[in-house]
């Protein structure tokens, strides 16, 4: 049978079926990656926490062999007269709150000339604010040229205080505030000493750093222990500073020149009050007075 057209041509062009290639062997490939989980969306971790001081055990022994009040002891004449003044101070800042909320939560304790007692009577009225339910109390060692709140209390001396805050903003003051095993009482120590001491309470950031102890704690109240006012400036900048001041006055051997000329240099407070120290104890008469200044 002759081949048709489409064969013959086929067989010319050798169009026919392509013969089969034998397989090409392809190299190992390496397997395929696993499948990849989808990645969870990353958590929002909070803000780091500073690490804040163990509380420092203050020394109850050196409290009652210094003859002031010791932390759950028992209720002595000394407890009942400093019940007395933080009642006073209480009902007054309740007032100066009115006009300056700041400036109610801040109280500066001094005395006209050393030896009067106002670190006494500082750290016993820190201790019986302490006691308060709602208050947490800030005891601050505002005497720069002697220290001395740490050492009566029994604390070890810690390296920066509010000095150190007051001349470098990169500080930040509340991380040097030292909580104590009393509950609600914390000491800022003063710090290493400078001579420049009255230009930093002066200075536009020492606002700042007073801001930043009060906003640490609504229920924060500040006392400061500072150097007798006749004997050292920063008592009259920090007088300007704080709502209420409390005049030490030792009943043996303050002056009334001495009183009238410390007033006089504290008047940037509106509320000074005398506090008398060394007295013998009656149930009767007045033991805390009040001077007011009158601003025309």
């Amino acid at each position: 049978m002759r081949a048709s057209l489409l064969e013959r041509a086929a067989d010319r062009w050798q169009l026919g079926p392509k013969p089969e290639l034998p397989p090409v062997a392809m190299p190992d490939l390496p397997p395929p990656p696993p499948p990849v989980a989808a990645k969870p969306a990353a958590r929002k971790m909070p803000p780091a926490r500073i690490r804040p001081f163990d509380p420092a055990r203050i020394d109850r022994e050196r409290l009652a062999e210094a003859g002031m009040l010791v932390p759950g002891g028992p209720v002595t004449a000394l407890a009942e007269e400093f019940r007395l003044v933080k009642r006073q101070l209480l009902t007054t800042a309740a007032d100066i709150e009115k006009r300056d909320p700041q400036a109610a939560r801040m109280v500066l304790v001094c005395s006209a000339q050393p030896g009067d007692g106002k670190t006494f009577c500082a750290i016993n009225l820190a201790l019986s604010l302490a006691a308060e339910r709602d208050l947490q109390i800030l005891l601050v060692d505002a005497d720069f040229p002697k220290p001395d709140i740490l050492d009566r209390l029994g604390i070890a001396a810690s390296g920066q205080g509010l000095l150190d805050a007051l001349g470098d903003p990169a500080i930040d003051v509340e991380a040097l505030v030292i909580p104590t095993d009393v509950p609600q009482l914390s000491v800022l120590p003063a710090g290493k000493r400078t001579n420049a001491d009255t230009e930093l309470l002066r200075s536009d950031h020492a606002q700042d750093v007073l801001e930043r102890l009060l906003s640490a704690d609504p229920d924060r109240i500040v006392i400061f222990d500072s150097p007798p006012a006749l004997a050292a400036s920063p008592a009259a900048v920090l007088a300007s500073l704080v709502g209420q001041t409390v005049l030490v006055v030792r009943a043996d051997r303050s002056s009334e020149s001495d009183l009238r000329e410390a007033v006089a240099l504290l008047d940037g407070c509106d509320d000074i009050q005398l506090l008398l120290n060394a007295t013998t104890y009656r149930a009767e008469g007045a033991r805390f007075g009040y001077y007011g200044q009158d601003k025309e």
